[in-house]
């Protein structure tokens, strides 16, 4: 009876953990990679062929996204999730792997004109669709045996529309154990979805520490955050772009941009337009309005019981065409944009800043957690120079972030999920968090609630039984190249620019002592082109 953790170990994306046991292998969730890894990661140690079935926390991609892959490379078990989690699954891997053959054609597009060999995507459309057959529906707090001697219980985690601490309970050889994976652990009070469920018993939990080293700003009502960014951006005439993530949060903000809607907060722009543009948010808020009686929470449920759609209103409208995309940007009225996806590393949202990150009317507003090395990570901390799609973009529009407002619990809220399992646990493994903050959660559960409390890295393997360490996995830190001292790529044709601009500067040079007749219409032809191309 062993764990080998095979992602999001000292890191906070890619969650994949194997647990062996009972002859079998059994993979809780089998996520992709987002952002740069800190760490090389281990081979996966047996055959996708023969992992026996997958148990998975939630559809963001970061648990979900190598289901494809694995499937591609033979894996033909169940997998076992909650139904709206299925559901998001169906829609969230077909986006995945749209984004992996996009990628792949303008990857080749420029390898073909270099001469280098062509780019494989991770996996394909046709992967994805393949593998939603292998999803097995679950409902929460039932008890099920997937095999003779384990069962597993999925209980909710308040963390997206369908997502799981997933209780597994085993008996080998005599001995009996219950694993708890936490999942993501969900903010309270969160609007449409439930606070999480806590647990009670477990003998050993593998949980997550996405804010174990801090703590939320305190709570701010979001109306009352949102509602002055909106108002001063839309005076100025400009645009509130906002990245989100396409599942669960793009759909708090529909709630509340209704209730300011509503309550006619916004003033001398009655009729402002929300955009939604992301395919995937649109599909994933159908299934959120689907799933309203499942799965929603009981203020959520009020308004649904007085003909309200919390996630719907006058004004809204959606974009699922690239050419509805571009128009967006054609329109000149002030509005908020909605875009995809909600760390600015993919998607159309990397158009809309190409847009207006340059302009100091706009405003880009972030309302989630930015990872390390990612391009809204990097906004958020005050770049004055992003470079998208081959061009250096000026920072010059407001950057806010929405304070409070997260999907995760924080270091407090970890810390009552972890205090209400009052049997046990034996063992606590941290994962899905930044390298320094999983220890630091770790220290902390071991120095003041006496637990064995510790952070595995990728490749570490456990005996469960005797909770002796068998592998200590990888702790070399991938390293960056090193830049060559001086040097800086420059795309080809914006350094002809520059060489243009030196010409210039020679030619105003040659035009000295020249009438001022003249140079007052040099300067004006000047001033004219830099009106035109200073964006």
């Amino acid at each position: 009876m062993k764990l080998t953790f095979l992602g999001a170990a000292h890191e906070v994306t890619g969650s994949c953990t194997l647990l062996e046991a009972c002859g079998r292998h059994i993979l809780i969730d089998c996520g992709l990679e987002q952002g740069p890894d800190t760490y090389e990661n281990c081979e996966m140690p047996v055959s996708p062929s023969d992992i026996d079935c997958v148990l998975l926390t939630h559809a963001h991609i970061d648990h979900s996204g190598r289901l494809p892959l694995l499937g591609a490379q033979g894996f033909k078990g169940n997998i076992y999730a909650t139904g709206a989690t299925c559901r998001l699954c169906d829609i969230m891997l077909q986006d995945s792997a749209h984004i992996q053959e996009f990628e792949a054609g303008w990857r080749n597009r420029k390898a073909r004109r270099a001469g280098k060999p062509a780019y494989v995507p991770l996996y394909t459309v046709d992967d994805a669709l393949r593998i939603r057959g292998q999803f097995v529906p679950c409902n929460y707090e039932d008890t099920q045996y997937i095999y003779p001697d384990i069962q597993v219980r999925y209980v909710d985690a308040g963390h997206l529309l369908g997502s799981s601490s997933i209780e597994i309970t085993l008996t080998e050889d005599g001995v009996t154990k219950k694993i708890v994976f936490s999942g993501d652990i969900g903010n309270t009070d969160q609007p449409l979805i439930r606070n999480p469920h806590y647990l009670s018993e477990a003998d050993v939990v593998v949980m997550e520490s996405t804010y174990g080293d801090r703590s939320h700003d305190k709570r701010i009502d979001y109306i009352s955050q949102l509602t002055p960014i909106i108002q001063r951006t839309l005076d100025r005439g400009g645009n509130v772009v906002i990245p989100s993530f396409a599942v669960g949060r793009t759909q708090e903000l529909l709630y509340f941009l209704r209730q300011i809607k509503d309550d006619g907060l916004i003033h001398g722009h009655d009729h402002f337009t929300v955009y939604v543009d992301s395919p995937l948010a649109v599909e994933s808020t159908q299934i959120f309005s689907q799933s309203m009686h499942d799965y929603f929470d009981d203020d959520a449920l009020a308004l649904i019981a007085r003909g309200i759609n919390p996630i719907n209103f006058q004004d809204l409208k959606v974009a699922i065409t690239s050419d509805d995309s571009i128009t967006i940007n054609e329109d000149p009225q002030p509005k908020v944009i909605i875009s995809a996806s909600g760390m600015c590393e993919a998607g159309r949202i990397r158009h809309h800043l190409k847009h207006n990150l340059w302009r100091p009317e706009s405003t880009i507003l972030f309302v989630g957690y930015q990872a390390e090395g990612t391009l809204g990570r990097a906004i958020v901390e005050g770049a004055t120079e992003v470079r998208l799609f081959d061009e250096h973009i000026h920072v010059r529009a407001e950057i806010c972030q929405l304070a409070g407002i997260s999907g995760h619990a924080d270091n407090e809220g970890l810390m009552t999920w972890i205090k209400s399992i009052k049997k046990g646990p034996q063992q606590v493994f941290i994962n899905h968090g930044e390298d320094n903050v999983c220890q630091i959660f770790a220290d902390r559960l071991h120095n003041e609630l006496k637990l064995n409390a510790v952070a595995p890295f990728n490749g570490a393997v456990y005996d469960l039984i005797t909770g002796e360490c068998l592998e200590e996995g990888n702790r070399r830190k991938i390293e960056a190249p090193a830049a060559t001292p001086g040097k800086r790529h420059v795309n080809p044709v914006y350094q002809q620019l520059i060489d243009t601009g030196l010409r210039l500067k020679a030619v105003i040079d040659h035009n000295e002592g020249g009438a001022n007749k003249d140079l007052r219409a040099f300067i004006r032809e000047l001033n004219d082109l830099c009106e035109k191309w200073d964006r």
